[in-house]
């Protein structure tokens, strides 16, 4: 299940679990997280949301130097081949990984067309079976990428209180005979 976080929600917890993660995640595999590519991921993994590689630049470019663009690109192809960041095909931008060093088979993304956020979510059978069908038509497929846009919990409560008030008013206004005519 996808845990979108609360508004209120405090991303220093998420973003400290990412980060120890990747070191233990690079470690074990002997790839080599260097500052550039840890403060990289820290910026993804301050929020849910999706950062482009221009947005990080200029989020990196807090000490008064903005790194070349090369530097965010080569950062950002690192921890997407560790597993430790995805790529929202559908936004050209990137997120940090919350399902730790687990196997990213079958990862759907659910994206939030209100807040922005994106859930992250593992779709056991799904990867087979898409799988399946390439296999079939002899196709042998580089990446799967699966995206849904939507409304997450949060803003679907949020709208769906707001349409409540607004029937709610709209009926007040029919009762008392100020009803608008459209």
């Amino acid at each position: 299940m996808a845990d979108f976080p609360a508004p209120n929600h405090d991303h220093s917890h998420c973003a400290d679990r990412i980060v120890r993660t990747a070191r233990a995640v690079c470690r074990r595999r002997g790839a080599r997280l260097t500052s550039q590519r840890e403060k990289v991921l820290e910026l993804l993994a301050q929020g849910h949301r999706p950062m482009g590689a221009y947005e990080l630049m200029d989020a990196m470019a807090g000490d008064g130097r903005r790194p070349a663009p090369i530097t965010v690109y080569r950062a950002l192809d690192f921890l997407v081949q560790q597993g430790l960041v995805h790529r929202i095909e559908s936004r050209n931008a990137f997120i940090a990984c919350t399902a730790g060093d687990a196997r990213h088979s079958a990862t759907v993304f659910l994206i939030c067309r209100a807040c922005g956020n994106v859930g992250e979510a593992l779709a056991e059978g799904v990867g087979e079976a898409l799988d399946s069908v390439a296999a079939a038509n002899g196709f042998a497929p580089d990446l799967t990428v699966i995206e849904i846009d939507g409304l997450c919990r949060h803003c679907a409560q949020t709208a769906a209180g707001a349409q409540m008030s607004g029937e709610r008013g709209s009926g007040e206004r029919a009762a008392t005979g100020t009803a608008e005519r459209t």
